[in-house]
């Protein structure tokens, strides 16, 4: 049986974790993963729901010795929850609070029941074992289910380490502000420090004092592990961070002027990932300098009819991209935006991705998004747009708009409102802004 070791690179000093400003060893946490490891239930499938992202390792890894798989929600909706709860009946709860998934039994996982010591052995596990479920953002319709192996993870985790240069000896420490719950969040602030002998900050910082104070409650050299929307807020706030080695992002597209601004504030250089939940992360780029993307060693791309696939000796079977691209060659792409994202206004296509891109751009906007409501009936359906902007006009914005896209795209209405309602990883789906647009309608009925 093949195998891969739970743990890169191992010693029991090291350290691991970081919480409060106290370290937390290698040795500690191999002693908390063999400690809950015994408590659990014989059951197939767990959701872990801890929000120390800690002490979700610490689940992760018990479920993992013992031969389970852990289900990783689409969101942490109570409706969300209820599914996964209807759909995999036979699962139960790991958490750190006080969350409860329907009738499902929920077992705490403690902190700090193990006791270190040097002579604990790293678990090997087998690399066909299913780790993970996980499941589409949804934000294109229902999230669909995905098994990850734990052979697939691990391959990932140190394709991309040595893609981004990261050596077990620079005791590197990822600061996410990316929930552990999420694939890219799993993938960057898991699995890349266990597989590279890293260590992490537990909390999850939101905002960019928040996030100051995380880098600063950490050693030197620090990775932030993070979002555009995240880099948006500290480059807005002017945030004075302590220097991090590298940012690297995901979830939504970057534009090459927000990574600018952000290499030139921070005294850094900020990677994108790109990747989706079928294949997980799979190429990475530098935003400032390349408009391409490459693909992490051992992943190789191909021109189908129907579009692009990749394969990789940890896939099955080759992925379709769920994006349109275009090929460079066996190790590169450019990527064009999802099919669903392309919209025809009179005739005129265009991408939403790229509106999106333009509208964030214009001065004073802080978050802001194209939308194409559903058609009704036979009146022209016109592209609308959500956008904050604290002490703007929406005047101001559509004649900035004016100067960069096509008039037939100018939305109309724009909708000036306080926040975009974006899930935990900062995606917007398509029912969330349903629900916004049909609030902003029932308020001007109320004349509000």
């Amino acid at each position: 049986m093949n195998t891969a070791a739970l743990l890169g690179p191992y010693h029991a000093d090291r350290v691991l974790a970081w919480e409060n400003g106290s370290p937390i060893t290698y040795g500690r946490f191999l002693s908390d993963v063999g400690a809950l490891a015994d408590l659990l239930p014989e059951k197939p499938t767990v959701i872990n729901l801890a929000d120390d992202r800690y002490r979700f390792l610490v689940g992760f890894a018990a479920a993992l010795v013992r031969g389970q798989t852990t289900l990783l929600p689409p969101s942490r909706a109570p409706g969300a929850l209820a599914q996964i709860a209807r759909d995999y009946g036979t699962s139960y709860c790991l958490v750190d609070g006080t969350e409860q998934v329907g009738q499902l039994p929920s077992y705490q996982i403690p902190k700090g029941t193990g006791s270190p010591t040097d002579t604990a052995k790293v678990p090997q596990i087998p690399i066909d074992h299913p780790a993970v479920v996980a499941f589409t953002s949804g934000s294109t319709g229902h999230p669909h289910p995905h098994s990850k192996t734990w052979g697939s993870l691990v391959a990932v985790a140190r394709s991309t380490g040595t893609r981004l240069g990261l050596k077990t000896s620079d005791h590197m420490t990822v600061v996410a502000t990316v929930p552990h719950q999420h694939m890219y969040g799993l993938e960057a602030s898991i699995m890349l420090p266990i597989q590279h002998g890293m260590a992490f900050h537990v909390g999850r910082p939101l905002f960019p004092e928040d996030v100051r104070l995380a880098l600063a409650g950490v050693p030197s050299p620090r990775m932030l592990v993070t979002t555009p929307l995240h880099i948006r807020a500290c480059v807005t706030a002017r945030s004075r961070l302590p220097h991090v080695e590298c940012i690297l992002s995901a979830t939504a597209p970057l534009s090459r002027s927000l990574a600018k601004q952000a290499e030139t504030l921070f005294q850094t250089t900020v990677y994108e990932v790109y990747g989706f939940t079928e294949a997980g992360s799979l190429a990475t780029r530098r935003t400032v300098a390349e408009n391409a993307w490459h693909v992490l060693d051992g992943i190789t791309l191909h021109q189908e009819s129907a579009g692009c696939s990749l394969q990789a000796l940890y896939l099955r079977e080759p992925i379709p991209f769920p994006d349109l691209v275009s090929l460079q060659g066996p190790h590169r792409f450019v990527l064009h935006g999802r099919g669903t994202d392309l919209v025809n206004i009179g005739g005129h296509r265009g991408s939403l991705s790229d509106l999106n891109q333009k509208l964030n751009e214009i001065e004073g906007v802080q978050d802001g998004v194209f939308f194409l409501p559903d058609e009704t009936g036979t009146s022209v359906t016109r592209l609308i747009a959500f956008v904050v902007a604290p002490g703007k006009a929406a005047e101001h914005i559509l004649s900035a708009l004016r100067t960069v896209i096509d008039p037939l795209f100018l939305p109309r209405p724009l909708h000036l409102v306080p926040h975009l309602p974006r899930n935990e990883t900062g995606k917007l789906t398509r029912e969330a802004l349903l629900g916004l647009l049909q609030e902003l309608h029932k308020e001007e009925r109320h004349g509000t």
